[in-house]
């Protein structure tokens, strides 16, 4: 089971670079021949940016869409998951936003966190891009 990160869906949304092999990467989700989580603090994020390029439409459809994916979860953050964020933060000087990943990544036993962002890269969960998931 992978912990997606924000970016992952944001790639998709903004039109972004990397965007088919986070559609590729996805499709193995929604056909369920991966299993992965996300945070209900990555919905909240997307569903901030999205609202902010004036984007509603498109992130209806993002969130009416999660439902379809038979190999992903929502994971609700605990307040274990967000006092051991804060101790992330000191400890492994990552921001709140990918401590509160990592946490939720470390509860759920996740196998790696599917990201671009570098800030994952040396922890114990390691951080794989969506294109290396792609056979």
């Amino acid at each position: 089971m992978y912990l997606l990160d924000t970016n992952i869906f944001l790639e998709i949304m903004l039109a972004r670079s990397r965007k088919n092999a986070c559609i590729r990467f996805l499709s193995l989700l929604k056909e369920g021949k991966e299993t992965g989580i996300v945070t209900d603090f990555s919905i909240y994020s997307v569903m901030v940016i999205m609202s902010g390029f004036a984007r509603l439409e498109q992130l209806k459809t993002f969130l009416t869409s999660l439902s379809a994916y038979k190999g992903l979860s929502i994971y609700s953050a605990t307040l274990s998951d967000k006092v051991r964020a804060a101790d992330l933060c000191l400890d492994k000087k990552l921001d709140i936003d990918d401590s509160i990943q990592y946490s939720a990544a470390l509860s759920c036993s996740a196998k790696a966190i599917v990201s671009f962002d570098k800030h994952f890269d040396g922890l114990k969960v390691p951080r794989v891009e969506p294109q290396a998931m792609l056979s």
